[in-house]
């Protein structure tokens, strides 16, 4: 099955074989400028729309209409950013309208308004600005967080920074005391949540993986001269072996906590294709670019453990606070993973999104996973995403 799969997909298994190593949260900061635009293509096969009707509870022609519309509002989004200007307060998905909300603040001209409905989004008025609460998030990120706080992102629709606190953590001496300082940084919420992250790690089983020493993890998307992965997945210059054993090259760069990317170059008979694989449960998806999906896009993830899942985006720019450190500019979904899923594909329609880093809860029970945006891998070494 192994076999006549690889031979099928071709390098399709090398763009998976890198995927978590333990269930976690890491960082990964997502860029405005895409490495390619979208294509006129259909975004997405028959299979994972039915793999978004499995995990998003769609119909055919409802998962449709929305990977349409989200195709619609990844395309305003920065035009719309840039109409808004300093008054910018976040943008995020609505699915049942299928159109792209922009928060701005309430000081917002008239004029200003009207160019953000020319692009195609809809207006409303928050609270802050995204600079403020970029800011919040800036000073919170100087603070020394205690084991009970697990992460904190922006909730644009909130127009507030989120503090997330492991439920049974809120009455820790440490934890009261770590709320009160983050209140004084800027707008704070503070909410409890299920589990504690970590990264998506596991020792060497059978599988679709990639190994490193003693490590498995999964690989996320092929780039011109080898793959992009987590960073937690191995150091610079380790080795990395194929599901088959045979050796592929090294780790490139790598960093890991701060970020959670790396990069590892393809040589000794190893190949890269712009594919991503669908395990059986979806058709292997073609990669046509990296355009930013919006908060509230659906997006769906592939990885050597629990193969393919659904959810959508649920914030950016969070701050993850695992054990070994934390890292920054994380995108939180509410996509299920496990032990050895690291560094497997995020993906959106054809547009690859980022690698999985890390999380809480497993694909039994439900959960949440994070992602590092693979737009600031590609910027940080230079990389070329390779497409379709």
């Amino acid at each position: 099955m192994r076999r006549t799969r690889f031979m099928h997909a071709g390098l399709a298994v090398l763009l998976m074989l890198g995927a978590g190593v333990t269930a976690g949260t890491l960082p990964a900061a997502a860029s405005d400028s895409p490495a390619a635009t979208r294509s006129a293509e259909a975004p997405a096969s028959a299979a994972l729309l039915s793999a978004m009707q499995r995990d998003l509870h769609l119909t055919k022609a409802e998962a449709e209409s929305r990977l349409a519309a989200e195709e619609r509002a990844t395309t305003v989004e920065p035009t719309a950013r840039r109409a808004a200007g300093a008054s910018f307060g976040g943008s995020w998905f609505d699915a049942a309208s299928g159109t792209l909300t922009v928060g701005v603040t309430d000081d917002t001209s008239a004029t200003t308004r009207r160019a953000i409905r020319a692009t195609g989004a809809t207006v409303t008025t928050v609270e802050h600005s995204a600079r403020e609460l970029d800011a919040t998030v800036a000073r919170l990120d100087k603070l020394s967080a205690p084991a009970g706080v697990t992460s904190w992102h922006v909730d644009p629709q909130a127009s507030t920074v989120v503090v997330n606190i492991a439920e049974g953590k809120q009455d820790d001496n440490d934890v009261r005391s770590f709320v009160s300082r983050a209140a004084k940084t800027g707008p704070v919420t503070v909410e409890a949540i299920p589990g504690a992250p970590a990264t998506l790690a596991a020792g060497t089983v059978g599988g679709d993986p990639y190994y490193t020493g003693n490590v498995r993890c999964s690989i996320g998307f092929s780039v011109y001269g080898g793959f992009v992965t987590a960073g937690h997945c191995g150091q610079p210059s380790a080795g990395v072996s194929g599901w088959d054993g045979s050796y592929i090259g090294n780790f490139q760069g790598s960093s890991f906590p701060d970020n959670d990317y790396a990069w590892v170059n393809v040589g000794s008979g190893w190949w890269t294709v712009p594919v991503v694989l669908g395990w059986g449960t979806v058709s292997d998806q073609l990669v046509r670019g990296s355009a930013e999906a919006p908060i509230g896009a659906s997006i769906c993830r592939s990885g050597s453990t629990t193969h393919w899942h659904c959810g959508t985006v649920l914030a950016k720019n969070e701050t993850v606070n695992y054990s070994q450190g934390a890292v920054h500019q994380m995108t939180k979904t509410n996509v299920c993973a496990e032990g050895g899923d690291s560094g497997g594909s995020f993906i959106s329609g054809d547009q690859a999104q980022g690698v999985t880093s890390g999380g809480w809860g497993n694909c039994s029970s439900g959960g949440e996973t994070w992602f590092q945006p693979v737009n600031e891998i590609l910027g940080r070494y230079g990389l070329t995403l390779h497409t379709a």
